[in-house]
């Protein structure tokens, strides 16, 4: 059973805690600071962001308020940021990653993703698109300013694109996972290719309270449905990204090392197909 703040071993050997706190629709300013440092005292040391959220300057205020009050250094937080699709050239990812690092307040970022892999503006020649992003990470990566790189909503026929002209190979592949959606075909592959498996969106969507038997299961292990979504990610061997900006939420999702879902509940979790909807297809995303 995975500890609290185990970690995966990446490819290249360096540890990622096995559960982190997602920034995803987290406001920038006050509210963006005071979740991930809430986020931090609860306990996490893997805090996710992306470009897009718009709330990197407020993520590393609330890394560094975090790391000063819980007297942490800078390498005790695993940090993520990702590329976003309007910057899918080698000289705009150069660019836009520096102005990331400008705002996290940080010299390194311990995790780097490629956002979406085909997006609507690259969609006629996303396959060079996506290359030529990785070819600036992987320099980055070099150069030490990222710990390890990786792609984000990628199916299996973008990552074979993208295998053909990499040096490096991602380490992790972050889509979405969670109950009933557990993309079982494109975790396999990844696995095969040595990658860790992030799960956003772990709880779903609200949906996914209303359904009959979590709350049952809830009801059977005395925690609440968040919790129970948090654990099958965890029991399934993904690495689970729960988000919220209310300190009890914060505080309950981390509580989920202390107990554990026998695997006909794990099963039965996997079985609830469509209750909360699927993945967006990254080919047809209007993004």
């Amino acid at each position: 059973m995975k500890k609290q703040n185990e970690v995966y071993k990446l490819l290249n050997g360096v540890g990622i805690p096995c559960i982190g706190f997602g920034t995803w629709q987290t406001p920038e300013g006050d509210v963006a600071v005071e979740s991930v440092k809430c986020a931090i005292d609860a306990g996490y040391r893997h805090i996710d962001t992306a470009q897009v959220y718009g709330n990197e300057e407020g993520v590393g205020k609330g890394i560094r308020r975090g790391i000063i009050d819980n007297k942490l250094q800078r390498e005790d937080i695993f940090v993520t940021t990702k590329i976003w699709n309007d910057k899918h050239s080698y000289e705009l990812t150069v660019s836009s990653f520096d102005e990331s690092l400008k705002k996290l307040g940080l010299d390194y970022v311990d995790l780097l993703l490629i956002h979406w892999p085909n997006p609507a503006m690259f969609r006629d020649r996303w396959e060079e698109a996506n290359a030529e992003t990785w070819r600036a990470m992987e320099k980055f990566y070099e150069a030490g300013k990222v710990r390890a790189i990786g792609i984000s909503n990628f199916k299996q026929h973008h990552i074979d694109a993208l295998m053909k002209t990499a040096r490096i190979k991602p380490m992790v592949n972050q889509i979405r996972l969670c109950p009933g959606a557990t993309q079982d075909e494109l975790v396999a592959y990844c696995r095969e290719k040595g990658m860790i498996l992030e799960a956003y969106s772990p709880l779903g969507t609200g949906k996914i309270f209303d359904v009959p038997e979590m709350k049952e299961l809830a009801e059977k292990y005395g925690k609440s449905i968040a919790q129970i979504c948090i654990r099958f990610s965890i029991q399934m061997g993904y690495l689970p990204l729960p988000k919220s900006v209310t300190p009890e939420r914060i505080e309950e999702n981390f509580k989920v090392f202390d107990f554990e879902l026998e695997e006909a509940d794990v099963k039965r979790i996997a079985d609830l197909k469509g209750c909360v909807g699927y993945e967006t297809d990254p080919d047809t995303a209007p993004f």
